[in-house]
């Protein structure tokens, strides 16, 4: 019996022992958009994640561009086959949410420990409520739309640098200043949230009803002001690079280059900016209308998981770690994140002024300013095929009037699709 003893508790210590070699690894796929530099923080963020989390292991899985993505997405949640989690715009998960194929965080974050809704940007927070209520992603970012300025090219116009509060004239004329020998005064995309704050600052109205959207509504009162400033900056005042000439050399690469004074675009570019070595860059506010008020629009993206994913508490695990403050402060120091985490957006990583922008603090000071567009089943639709109309009128292809009275007229059957 001794021997029968000794042999069974010999068998047990070496179960106890291999125990934790045979637990199963939960590996999940995480997909997102963005090159390498834009992504190189999130791997950053995933290997401290293995460290402390060794039960998990998530496969990281970019793609170069937003469609891209969701091409992606589609065919995966088509297929049956989705990532375990994705980081989407807040403009874009809405067709998902539709769907039903997501499983929604809210009662994640509910029962969790370690992080609580008042941790975050309210106005990042409210995006990702499809239904209204319930939390459907977890929101990683509150990003604006901002001016990015070559602050030696002002000095060198004799322009002084942008301030909060700085008008539309004061915009146009720094552009025009910065026009010439070569340089155009601002780069800026023909889309609608590119358009959008312009509208707002203006008084105007990107849609009909907010919650509830059946047609856009920017030919409508105050906002036709701001699209023909809009337009304007390309066909009036040739403050904007010619169609032909952005097909060659895209805004971002063409204000790396010094070909630009200003670029209008979100905090995601700078990591890629922070390779400048040429000239002083900084960031400052978007310009207010006449008798108008600042205004900017959410460029906010959120983790959300599938429901179909077999690893779903594993997959939390990683969502929560993502968005702790050790998480959000990873990204900060990338640059490519305004994190929605409110101590870490106001903490020295994320204002530090020894990494360009110095001024990191405007995208803290416009979260009260900030909106998003409606958040729909068939929004980034809408969105689209308004983009590919808007951007026919801006460089002319078509005469104005008929082409944004088409914009409208085509885009409406969209608000209303399946």
């Amino acid at each position: 019996m001794r021997l029968v003893s000794a042999m069974a508790a010999v068998v047990l210590t070496a179960c106890a022992t291999a125990a934790p070699q045979s637990a199963e690894l939960a590996e999940i796929q995480f997909v997102l958009f963005g090159d390498a530099t834009e992504t190189a923080g999130y791997q950053r963020m995933i290997d401290e994640f293995h460290e402390t989390t060794p039960g998990v292991r998530v496969t990281m899985s970019p793609v170069a561009k937003q469609d891209d993505l969701l091409a992606k997405l589609t065919t995966g949640f088509a297929g049956g086959s989705p990532p375990d989690v994705f980081l989407i715009n807040y403009r874009k998960y809405g067709q998902f949410a539709a769907q039903g194929v997501l499983a929604p965080v809210q009662p994640y974050l509910d029962a969790s420990d370690n992080l609580d809704e008042g941790d975050f940007a309210q106005t990042s927070m409210d995006a990702f409520r499809f239904d209204g209520e319930e939390l459907t992603c977890l929101p990683q970012n509150v990003s604006s739309l901002v001016v990015y300025y070559n602050a030696d090219a002002f000095a060198d116009a004799g322009v002084d640098p942008p301030t909060p509060g700085w008008s539309w004239d004061d915009f146009l004329a720094a552009a025009q200043a910065l026009t010439g020998d070569g340089r155009y005064g601002v780069g800026v995309e023909p889309s609608l949230i590119r358009l959008a704050p312009f509208v707002w600052s203006a008084g105007g109205d990107l849609v009909d009803d907010h919650e509830d959207p059946t047609r856009l509504t920017i030919l409508d009162g105050r906002a036709r002001a701001a699209v023909d400033f809009f337009l304007d900056l390309q066909s009036e005042h040739g403050v904007v690079p010619p169609e032909r000439e952005e097909l060659s050399l895209d805004a971002e690469s063409r204000f790396i280059n010094g070909g630009l004074g200003m670029l209008l675009d979100s905090r995601r570019v700078v990591p890629t900016l922070r390779t400048i070595t040429g000239f002083e860059w900084d960031v400052a506010p978007l310009p207010v209308a006449p008798g108008g008020t600042p205004t900017t629009i959410l460029h906010g993206d959120a983790y959300c998981m599938a429901a179909a994913s077999p690893h779903r508490d594993a997959v939390w695990q990683f969502v929560e770690f993502a968005n702790s403050t050790r998480g959000q402060t990873i990204l900060a120091e990338s640059g490519r994140t305004v994190p929605s985490r409110t101590d870490v957006a106001t903490s020295d990583v994320f204002l530090d002024p020894d990494q360009p922008p110095a001024s990191s603090h405007v995208f803290v000071d416009e979260v009260p300013h900030i909106r998003p567009v409606p958040v729909t089943a068939t929004w980034s639709r809408v969105e689209k095929e308004a983009d590919e109309l808007l951007a026919s009128v801006f460089y002319e292809r078509v005469g104005r009037e008929a082409g944004l009275q088409r914009l409208v007229e085509e885009t409406a059957p969209l608000f209303g699709a399946p």
